[in-house]
């Protein structure tokens, strides 16, 4: 590890010249892509001088043990427990900083939810999940851009579709592909019996025109007139948008518009999300399990997560996480969550690292 951390600090030297060089500085894209790795490494590189000043210091608390004095060598002694303490955490810190960062993460994302297994119910609670997601989206000033959805009669939703934009939102949203359980008594439910319903949930990174090229001859773009609940007519204008993939079968569909122009914009948004994720889950499978993991985007077929409305409680099953506030978790409050499975990622991807 000491040797990969001299190597960082070398290219943070290098990247920090380069940066001085008028030629760089000149070239507004390469000045960009070089000001990024260069306050990447500054990360690493200062906790990693933090580390060797620790480790100078342990040298020299050893030396003093040496001395003959009681007081001096008690001192001594004392300040060897302490920093070999902050030495530990540093080594932590700096393995974690080592993990090799989802190229990803800094993107936007786009979150589609939809109702499972549970009827109504299963609709009224995409709608609760969509709430949760955009408060927690709200407190971190995100913006959120409904691209589609389809209400049902009740208030709920058959299925939402929408963009989260802000910087690091996949590095916060990932793990949250995979089927969301909840366990209540619905309203109608005169018997009192607890209903489990399903909500699945995909969280895929926004792809860029130059990453995702869509040929126009792949593609078959219907005009129709789009429709509420109960089938009425929501526009007297042809404005919704079926845009079709020849190649991969994906339909995507957009309605929420009163203009088709933009109904088409946001349905190829979403295809081109849809496509880029597919790439990347192809390219996913190429790998070995262990590279796999290391991505850590999780089972999206697998139950993650049930909501239990009697108890209070959420749990996490793939991490054995469960916390007994439900309420709050519902208004948005899911970092702690975010943060235990981002630790458990990166342990994982760490291990995997050191093999």
């Amino acid at each position: 590890m000491f040797n990969k951390l001299k190597g960082v600090e070398k290219r943070f030297l290098e990247v920090e010249r380069l940066l001085s060089d008028p030629k760089i500085v000149a070239d507004r894209d390469a000045y960009q892509k070089l000001s990024k790795e260069h306050a990447d490494l500054d990360k690493i590189v200062t906790v990693f001088r933090t580390y060797e000043q620790i480790l100078k210091d342990l040298d020299d608390s050893e030396e003093l043990l040496k001395d003959g004095d009681p007081d001096i060598i008690d001192l001594a002694r004392d300040d060897i427990n302490s920093l070999t303490t902050q030495k530990e955490h540093l080594e932590n810190d700096l393995k974690r900083l080592l993990v090799p960062k989802d190229p990803l993460d800094d993107k936007n994302v786009i979150v589609e939810i939809r109702a499972g297994t549970g009827g109504e119910e299963a609709g009224l609670f995409t709608s609760d999940l969509f709430r949760m997601y955009t408060r927690y989206a709200e407190s971190k000033n995100w913006k959120v851009e409904v691209m589609s959805h389809h209400a049902t009669g009740v208030g709920g939703l058959k299925e939402i579709i929408a963009m989260i934009h802000g910087k690091g939102a996949y590095s916060r949203f990932k793990y949250e592909s995979g089927i969301h359980r909840v366990q209540r008594v619905p309203e109608t439910e005169a018997q009192g019996r607890i209903h489990t319903s399903a909500v699945t949930v995909a969280v895929l990174p926004e792809a860029e025109d130059v990453e995702i090229r869509i040929d126009p001859i792949d593609i078959k773009v219907d005009v129709y007139r789009s429709s509420g609940p109960g089938g009425q007519s929501v526009n007297t204008t042809d404005s919704a948008v079926r845009v079709t993939h020849f190649p991969t079968g994906l339909v995507v569909t957009c309605q929420d518009e009163k203009s088709q122009l933009k109904n088409k914009n946001k349905a190829m948004k979403v295809l081109r999300a849809r496509l880029f994720d597919k790439m990347v889950m192809e390219e996913n499978e190429k790998r070995s399990q262990e590279r796999k993991s290391q991505i850590g985007s999780g089972d999206r077929s697998g139950r993650i997560r049930t909501y239990n409305f009697p108890q209070g409680r959420v749990s996490d099953h793939r991490i054995g996480l469960t916390l007994y506030k439900l309420e709050s978790i519902l208004q948005g409050d899911i970092d702690h969550i975010i943060d235990e499975l981002t630790t458990f990622y990166q342990t994982q991807a760490l291990g995997h690292e050191n093999k």
